[in-house]
């Protein structure tokens, strides 16, 4: 055998292995996109198909706007900041960006980082040590469970959005500090976390409440403001709001907001924002523009909704079970891995793009498909989808 045969064995054997139960992924190669200014048709892997599993939701990818801002930029700036935030990487348009997305969440301060999952993993190192407890919703987003480890603090989980075993375990933690992380909106099942009753457990026991709102930011709320405004309670009731600029601003990075002090100490201590090249000014300048975009059009929310109304009426007369979201994102629970795999690849053949969520995705014997809506789509794209779920072989459907 020689010195390198092991090496291939053992990445045949866990190739192998991933495969056998059902767990292989693979990327789809978009080729270009069919429907002007929108990301929902395109041409992925050579076939034209309508796409039903963005996060693109106000469908502002593509928008004339971003696009203009992002080649104006480009044309200033460059294509890349060329240093970190810290050294010469923070630009004028990181700066305008940090100043609207402020104003726009009702916080004093925002601070950029690179991705969602850096602007996690600094929320977790940075407001939690070895001498302190984390608290955890057991669907939380793979970023913030890695956040939490890294973190080196005892983490306890809690049952999904389950706050009297909550109540029990912050009433019986010996650390003085504590942490609690939660989505605000859970990204594979569609429902809003129970902010009012997490507000109120962390302000009576003096805990620390930092909700991601990746995918409720742009969404949510009747000015887009997320799962906080949907739930009615206060900015303050939440000192740590973590967002992100790819899914409904339609454009990359992500950002945390919270007080002067709170961005301060990110600023200063978060390894993730320190040791990082800065966004390139023209992706601020392109999420910039979204954000100006969602709101100045509130009817890219409201055209949501109907979809999501439309759908759900859908798949009642379908007898198609879903799950209690009234949000862009409708799981399809289907069990098994194959299940999801042979329903996704058959809404294929009928030119619908929906993906196979698996685990550890999500949890074990709860593969599905998630599908998303976008303000891109219209309701005759809605009814196209509901009328190839409507051919799902009555084995995929029960």
């Amino acid at each position: 055998m020689s010195s390198t045969d092991w090496r291939s064995e053992w990445l045949s054997h866990r190739l192998a292995d991933t495969a056998a139960r059902g767990l292989t992924r693979r990327r789809r190669l978009v080729s270009d996109y069919t429907r002007e200014h929108s990301s929902v048709e395109a041409c992925i892997d050579g076939q034209c198909v309508l796409s039903f599993c963005s996060n693109d939701y106000l469908g502002l990818a593509r928008h004339p706007a971003l696009v203009a801002a992002w080649q104006e930029t480009a044309r200033r700036y460059g294509v890349g900041s060329g240093a970190s935030h810290l050294v010469t990487g923070h630009h004028t348009e990181h700066h305008l960006l940090e100043e609207a997305l402020a104003t726009f969440t009702q916080r004093e301060r925002a601070v950029l980082f690179s991705t969602g999952y850096m602007a996690n993993l600094a929320v977790s190192t940075v407001f939690a040590s070895s001498s302190d407890v984390l608290y955890s919703d057991e669907l939380n987003h793979a970023s913030l469970i890695d956040g939490a480890r890294l973190s080196s603090a005892r983490i306890a989980r809690y049952p999904h959005g389950d706050t009297v075993t909550l109540a029990h375990l912050l009433r019986r933690r010996t650390e003085k500090k504590a942490l609690l992380l939660t989505d605000g909106l859970f990204s594979m099942d569609g429902t809003v976390a129970p902010l009012t009753s997490l507000a109120s457990l962390c302000n009576a026991e003096k805990v620390w409440l930092a909700v991601d709102d990746a995918h409720g930011l742009g969404v949510l709320g009747a000015h887009g403001r997320g799962s906080i405004e949907h739930s009615g309670i206060r900015a303050l009731d939440v000192p740590i709001l973590i967002g992100t600029l790819g899914k409904a601003f339609g454009a990359f990075g992500a950002f945390v907001a919270g007080s002067h002090g709170l961005c301060e100490l990110l600023i200063q201590h978060a390894r993730t924002h320190i040791f990082t090249t800065a966004l390139p000014s023209a992706v601020a300048a392109a999420a910039h523009a979204a954000l100006r975009i969602s709101i100045e059009e509130p009817w890219r929310r409201e055209r949501l909704a109907a979809h999501v109304v439309r759908f759900r009426a859908g798949c009642s007369a379908l007898s198609l079970p879903l799950m209690d979201s009234m949000t862009p994102i409708q799981p399809i629970i289907l069990g098994s891995n194959q299940a999801a795999l042979d329903a996704s690849n058959h809404l294929l053949t009928q030119g619908i793009l929906v993906s196979a969520i698996r685990p550890p995705t999500v949890p074990k014997n709860s593969a599905r498909l998630r599908i998303t809506f976008s303000a891109a789509h219209t309701a005759d794209d809605v009814d196209r989808l509901l009328e190839a779920l409507g051919t799902l072989p009555p084995v995929l459907r029960s």
